[in-house]
This record gives C-alpha cells, structure tokens and sequence, in this order.
C-alpha cells in the first residue's frame, strides 16, 4: 500500500514552509534514516529523515516550493514489493483525502533534525484555520498546498482573517496580504483599524539604481513579529546606570580562578545571571499576558540574542537563576557556536520568560529593544564606558553601564518594573550576590 509523505509540522506553530531541496529522485530507495529532503520554516531549515522504507513513487510538490500547508502529501513512497509505477499510475493524490473512491495511503513517519536558524524568536502561538480541498489539484503549484492568486478583484484570505475583519469593520480590499501569492492572514488584519490603507504599501524606486533582494523566511518572519510587537503591545521603557567596575573585577578573578579548567566567563553571562535573579527576586515581571489571564513562571528561562547571518537568534538558557556563571558561560558558548552553524532544536530557541540583548559591543550607549511575544519583557544592555560618577557622595569617574528594561504595559505596571531595574543594578553593582 502507498504511503503518503506529508508536510510535517517542525514547531508547534508551524503552517507553512518551504521545501528548500529534495535529496532524492522518483524511483530511489530509500530506508529509515536517510535524509530525503530539506524544509524551511520561520526558525530553522530542518533535515527531513524516512523511517519507512520503501521507493519514491512520486514527489508531488517540487523544491523550492514555498507556502506548502502542514499536512500537504509532498511525495509517496512505494512500500516493497509495489510497483512505484503502478503507484504512481493509479493517481495519488496530492493532497490527504481519497480520490476515485480508495482509501487515502497511509501518512509516513518521519524524524526531523535542525540544521539552519532562520528566525529569532518564537511565533505568536495563534493558529490560522485554511481552507482544503479534497479534490486531486491539476498542477503542481496546487499540489504543493500554495494558494492561487487572485483572479481579478477577488480578494484571498484565510478563514481568521476575514473573522477579524468582520469584527473590526476592515474592508480586506484596502488590506494587502503577506501571505503566499498576496494571500491575507491574521497579522495583517490585527493592527488595521476601520478602512485600513493596505498593511504592506507598494514602494517606489524613484528611479534610483538598486537590485531586488528576496526575502527570506527569517526576515519576513521578523518583519512580521516585530510589527505584531510594536502594534499589539502597549510598551514601557525604563533606564538605569549602572556602575559595573565590581562587576568586572569579579569577572577577572572568576576567570583566574578557573583558567585551569578552560572556562572563560563573559560580562553577558554575568548579566543573564543577573537578569535572572532579578526576575526571580520581582515575580510580578516573570510574567506573560495571556488575553483574561496572566502566566506567573516560577523559573528564569532567559531568551539571548545572538546574531547570525542574515539575522537573530534568541537561544535560551533555561533556569538561569539557579545555575552558576560558569554553567552558564559554557551553555552560552555551545547555544550561540550551533546557532551560527545551524544546528539548535526547536526547544533551544522556543519559549523563555523574558529576554536580553546586548549591543555593548558595538559600542552602543544605550537602545531601546523590542519585546519578543509572547514574552512581557525584554533587557537592552548598552556599552560599558568611562563616565563621571558620583561614588560614596563624591565625583569620581567609573565604568558606567546603561540599561534598558521595556515591559508589557498589559501585564507590568511601571512600579513592578521599575522594581525589576533596581534589584538588577543592585545585583550588578554587588556582584557577589551572583555567585553566592
């Protein structure tokens, strides 16, 4: 009996995504664990591994295919013994469901591997429902789950969509898709009010010589978060400055201390530790916002921005509070060396309680940082540098850090934040709260 391989979902929530490379051809064999083909989503680029065996009786939807729904059939697999011609023959049909009256072939089974980050951050969490056609598409384009695009002034989107632009009065004619082939989905509608001009306007060249990059998935997908970010979330900016000069003499006896043993602690990791602790010592900011509900964590997962190319990354180091600097330095260097090489799971970079990111390097003074949602807060960190400072009531000059916490509004009032700021300059500022 045929079996049907279909487009699987690599992240929880997962629609779509584009099937970069077939590493097999109409009538290889194959066996469990051999790597048939590449798959790309907002996050990662995934390896995609048989555990069935059998020969490929027909690859549906060709690579390079993009917006291919989760659930689509992209190949069939001839089990042994079948004819992969007589299979092939006989009609599969691209899409699960029956055809001609047969049964539908059975879905394989299939394990999937990280190999590239593509996106930093999670997704919003809220699924988009589509409609499917049990009906056998006659082209390829079809069979690979790609919508079609607009004949006229017809305009497409996804079930959601148009809900939300019933409810908010939006007349989808004047709202452009950024879905596949203009398609309209939720984050375009969510942020428009009443007889929104379109989401994403058509630009002008002015006639300025230039060169038309593709997006990629990452870039869109962050496009589109940061929009969902600064739209739906009320944000809340606090700064303190911070004195870090015990901070980094800590840090230069921590790394003496255990130079035998090949670790070699960072300011960052001592500022995750911090962040941590600060949010463990002022519950009310570990907090996210959930519509009618607040979730209230009893751990610190810290999301780390880390830049890749073409993009971000947030890698996380789950339960940071409790973990010593050097657990957290050795953590750190092996998240961000597999997140440039492309190799973290979706649980490494999925989730977290709160985020820092870290433009010190780059010599920046201080930067406001967008929240990652569904995260209620995040940490900027600016450069350390040498400034006037007022120590023991009298003007000196010390190595001053600026710090920038924005807050969900919806979910931390600006007292609770405001908390979260002192306790984390406190504890940079007395760094031996960090390792005792």
């Amino acid at each position: 009996m045929p079996i049907a391989i279909k487009m699987p979902a690599l992240s929880p929530t997962m629609e779509e995504g584009t099937l970069a490379r077939w590493l097999v051809k109409v009538g290889d064999k194959v066996a469990a664990g051999d790597i048939m083909a590449e798959i790309e989503t907002d996050k990662a680029t995934m390896e995609f591994e048989a555990v069935d065996e059998g020969t490929i009786a027909d690859i549906a939807v060709p690579e390079g295919s993009e917006g291919v729904k989760v659930g689509t059939v992209i190949a069939t697999l001839a089990e042994e013994g079948e004819d992969p011609a007589s299979v092939k023959a006989a009609g599969v049909p691209a899409k699960a469901g029956t055809s001609g009256g047969g049964a539908a072939p059975p879905e394989s089974s299939l394990a999937v591997t990280s190999r590239a980050p593509a996106q930093a951050g999670a997704s919003s969490g809220q699924d988009e429902g589509s409609a499917q056609s049990t009906e056998a598409p006659a082209s390829a384009g079809a069979r690979s789950g790609v919508a079609p695009k607009p004949a006229g002034d017809r305009v497409i989107a996804s079930p959601l969509a148009k809900r939300i632009a019933s409810e908010k009065g939006i007349d989808l004619a004047a709202v452009s898709g950024s879905g596949p082939h203009g398609r309209i989905v939720k984050a375009d509608v969510e942020g428009a009010g009443p007889g929104a001009a379109p989401a994403a306007a058509q630009t002008a060249d002015f006639g300025i010589p230039h060169e038309v990059e593709k997006l990629s998935s990452m870039r869109k997908t962050i496009a589109r978060r940061l929009t969902e970010s600064k739209q739906t979330i009320p944000h809340i900016y606090l700064t303190v400055d911070i004195n870090i000069d015990r901070l980094l003499r800590l840090r230069a006896e921590i790394n003496d201390a255990l130079e035998s043993q090949g670790v070699k602690v960072s300011v960052n990791d001592l500022l995750i530790k911090a962040l941590a602790k600060a949010l463990l010592a002022v519950p009310k900011c570990n907090v996210q916002y959930a519509g009618d509900s607040l979730l209230k964590f009893s751990r610190a997962d810290i999301s780390v921005a880390v830049s890749i190319d073409g993009g971000l990354i947030t890698p996380i180091v789950t339960d940071a509070g409790n973990k010593t600097v050097s657990q957290i330095s050795n953590e750190m260097k092996d998240l961000a060396g597999r997140a440039r090489e492309g190799k973290l799971q979706p649980h490494e970079y999925q989730g977290g309680t709160a985020s820092l990111s870290n433009m010190g390097m780059f010599g920046i003074k201080q930067f406001e940082a967008v929240i990652n949602p569904p995260q209620a807060m995040i940490m900027a960190i600016g450069a350390g540098e040498k400034r006037p400072y007022v120590v023991d009531d009298a003007l000196s000059v010390a190595t001053v850090m600026s710090a920038t916490g924005s807050f969900d509004h919806r979910a931390i009032d600006g007292a609770d934040g405001a908390q979260l700021m002192k306790a984390f300059k406190e504890l940079c500022e007395k760094p031996l709260g960090l390792v005792a």
